[in-house]
């Protein structure tokens, strides 16, 4: 099969083909083949920082718009920053697009009963926002997709137990679908996506069809901060494209089970691993905050974004989800702000200068107290640069949006 390759904002050749991530493809150079040697590297940076050298990962630009209010005025800012960003219509035009949401946790997990659009979960607005632009830009099928914790009941399902209208998503564009990617859903195996150079900590990761097949990936995410990884924007937001019927607590010791079960726990703690059927870690470790960043990082380099988009109209301080702890203390904001760009890693580099804190920092550092640091990993990786000297930013300036966030050893009781 002759596979065509083009420059995507990376700055690393990518495969434009559903097939772009079957690892034993070697015509011509991919964005895997590049990344492959590019994660070697960093492998031995990660490892041996003073007898390595870092490889200067690509940048992209970013745009920041104000928005106050979930209304007409989220569409008007999203197509200027789109513009600002050199278009739409080259990156989607002919192809089919995958976004994913961020709806974490139950429908019922609310903060002081506000709606979850309006504390952690990304707005309708800016889903229905994004799709229309989309579509006029020229994507040919827009897919939304996230791993909904509802057994094998479709996404719209769920979507409509939070008080949502599926069928004003599908009116945005021509052809808008749905898939709950938390099991196999409408695909008859998993996707496997090995990680180039090993991988940080897993080999590999075995996900729905969906994110294999498609020409576009989008990481549609929430402002937040996150108690384990610092912040999680779009990068973090990847973390729940990895299927509980494989990745839970009660998923079986061979094979994936045929309904999703329980939540990611191992991921955060290392309590077991996988099912034999699926790629194994490659790295042994008890702790979160060395745990969920080197997955997150593995995530972003074998399944690239190529469009980030944040919500940060209305969010939550003191972490991803409300009520998780009686001791947590977590708040309703109002950041009033839209941030968008063609690197994830830059994106959410210039996000995190945003909420207030240093996206340079380390493990110690707010917002990375208790973890390393997934924007430095990535980097490490080859995906983008976090060094805001190297990060054109237009629109509103970060001095002009900044809205700090509270470090979280600050948000207990």
């Amino acid at each position: 099969m002759e596979l065509l390759v083009d420059r995507r904002p990376y700055g690393a050749y990518c495969l434009r083909s559903e097939c772009e991530v079957h690892c034993d493809m070697k015509t011509k150079f991919s964005r895997r083949d590049f990344l492959g040697t590019m994660s070697m590297v960093a492998g031995g940076a990660l490892a041996h920082p003073a007898s390595a050298a870092v490889f200067k990962a690509p940048s992209s630009r970013v745009a920041i718009a104000t928005c106050r209010e979930y209304d007409h005025r989220v569409t008007d800012a999203l197509s200027t920053m789109f513009d600002q960003l050199g278009g739409m219509q080259k990156l989607v035009q002919g192809k089919t697009v995958a976004i994913k949401l961020n709806m974490t946790g139950p429908t019922n997990n609310q903060l002081d009963s506000m709606p979850t659009q309006m504390t952690h979960w990304v707005h309708p607005q800016v889903i229905g926002a994004l799709i229309t632009l989309l579509g006029k830009a020229g994507a040919k099928r827009i897919r939304l997709l996230e791993s909904a914790p509802f057994g094998t009941k479709p996404l719209e399902a769920f979507m409509i137990a939070a008080g949502w209208q599926p069928k004003d998503f599908e009116r945005a564009a021509a052809r808008v679908e749905f898939e709950n990617t938390n099991f196999l859903g409408t695909g008859k195996e998993y996707a496997r996506f090995m990680v180039p150079g090993g991988g940080l900590m897993y080999a590999g990761y075995d996900l729905n069809h969906s994110y294999r097949d498609t020409d576009v990936f989008v990481s549609l995410a929430k402002l937040k901060e996150h108690r384990t990884a610092g912040v999680t924007l779009s990068m973090k937001n990847c973390f729940g494209i990895t299927p509980c019927t494989i990745y839970s607590q009660e998923a079986p010791e061979d094979e994936p089970s045929i309904v999703p079960a329980g939540y990611r726990a191992p991921m955060h703690s290392g309590s077991r691993v996988p099912p034999k059927s699926a790629p194994q870690p490659v790295v042994e470790s008890k702790d979160p905050g060395f745990r969920v960043p080197r997955i997150t990082a593995d995530l972003v380099a074998v399944r690239p974004i190529h469009l980030a988009v944040i919500d940060g109209i209305y969010t939550m301080s003191g972490g991803e989800l409300p009520q998780q702890s009686r001791n947590w203390i977590h708040k309703a904001v109002h950041p009033g702000l839209l941030i968008a760009g063609l690197n994830c890693v830059s994106t959410d580099a210039v996000a995190t200068a945003v909420m207030g804190f240093d996206p340079m920092a380390d493990r110690g550092t707010p917002p990375f107290e208790t973890s390393d640091s997934t924007l430095r990993l990535a980097e490490h990786l080859g995906v983008g640069t976090h060094d805001l000297s190297r990060i054109e930013v237009t629109g509103t300036p970060i001095a002009k949006a900044r809205f700090r966030f509270p470090p979280l050893t600050q948000m207990t009781s």
